[in-house]
């Protein structure tokens, strides 16, 4: 009875991991999980069978393998990803297609628009008038709810993320969605992207919104670097 529900759960742990890693080893996954590199690989198997990863080798990696066996690179697939925060997204694409056979495409974009102008303004009673640190926090669990998995960060001046997040000083931040919840959309309707950007820097209008990785350019995930504005660039803006 044991295996039969531990393995379930070690599947998806696998997948959590690939969704926020991007790619990894059997080795690293086994070292991340607690279990042997043989239990993962049959856990691998099982996922590769199912459609939900993909396999490299892994060429020039350094993982310090030696001659011999290759080593390889596991990454979700696109049935993998799809598990992750994608309910109702044929009917959402099916709905805008036939808005834009019916009133056109620069219809659909207005009502797109629209959608995240009126969540922006949710977000933004949500928000309040806290820190940066605050209003981040709080933008990422209200993405959480709406299915992305949503994760926040300081980072330092030079670019890189404190390990010990919650003493970091740091005045930047970065948001990190390693699923999309509107995947599908953004694949037929790329201008939903902007739009989000739009709605993440109207909702901080304090601040700087810079996207840093894109899922529909091939990454594993999406991400946004926000940064305090200047007396002048708020002058400005």
């Amino acid at each position: 009875m044991m295996t039969t529900t531990q393995q379930p759960s070690t599947k998806e742990d696998i997948l959590q991991y690939l969704l926020k890693q991007g790619q990894a080893t059997a080795q690293e996954m086994a070292q991340y999980l607690g279990i042997s590199p043989q239990a993962i690989r049959r856990h691998l198997k099982d996922l590769q069978a199912a459609g939900s990863i993909d396999q490299q080798v892994a060429g020039g990696r350094g993982t310090g393998q030696t001659m011999g066996r290759p080593q390889y690179l596991y990454q979700l697939s696109r049935q993998g990803r799809d598990r992750f925060g994608n309910s109702h997204a044929e009917f959402a694409v099916s709905l805008l297609d036939t808005l834009a056979e019916t009133v056109g495409q620069d219809q659909v974009s207005s009502i797109l628009r629209k959608q995240w102008e009126r969540k922006a303004k949710v977000y933004r009673d949500r928000l309040s008038a806290g820190s940066l640190r605050e209003r981040v926090a709080t933008l990422v669990e209200l993405r959480k709810a709406e299915g992305y998995m949503a994760e926040w960060h300081p980072v330092e001046t030079d670019g890189t993320v404190p390990e010990k997040s919650e003493k970091a000083h740091s005045s930047r931040f970065i948001l990190v969605e390693h699923n999309c919840a509107i995947a599908d959309v953004a694949s037929s309707f790329p201008t939903v992207c902007g739009h989000e950007l739009e709605m993440f820097a109207a909702v901080l209008p304090d601040c700087l919104v810079e996207r840093t990785q894109w899922i529909i350019d091939g990454e594993h995930r999406c991400g946004y670097l926000i940064s305090p504005r200047s007396e002048e660039q708020a002058e400005s803006a």
